[in-house]
């Protein structure tokens, strides 16, 4: 069993690390990857011009699971958006910071970016 969750994480990784050069190229500039607090995780955390954007990556390898954009379920941007909350308050960012949330979707070899994905 603990294989398959080493595994797993490897994978997640791997599309993590594919969604952070997809964004690069995009003119993102990568500031933090798998932030983590007590209310969750962010997979990674840019900048985009005045923006600070926390981005969700989500993968899968055909549609039959269901669409990778579909994924992110409102619990799920809750959770995000609290631990959002929690990093701009641990860096000293104020409550004007400029922040939007963006969903990465990879389905299959296709990477499908949605920008302010949900709000808080």
């Amino acid at each position: 069993m603990a294989n398959r969750g080493n595994s797993s994480r490897k994978r997640g990784a791997k599309y993590e690390e594919l969604a952070a050069d997809y964004l690069q190229k995009q003119g993102f500039q990568i500031l933090q990857r798998n932030f983590s607090s007590r209310f969750g995780e962010i997979d990674l955390i840019a900048r985009e011009g005045r923006y600070l954007v926390f981005v969700e990556v989500k993968y899968r390898a055909q549609n039959s699971g269901g669409h990778p954009l579909e994924a992110v379920d409102v619990r799920k941007q809750h959770r995000i958006g609290k631990t959002a909350d929690f990093y701009l308050l641990r860096y000293g960012y104020g409550e004007t910071t400029p922040c939007r949330f963006d969903v990465v979707g990879i389905l299959g070899d296709e990477v499908i970016h949605l920008r302010n994905a949900f709000e808080r």
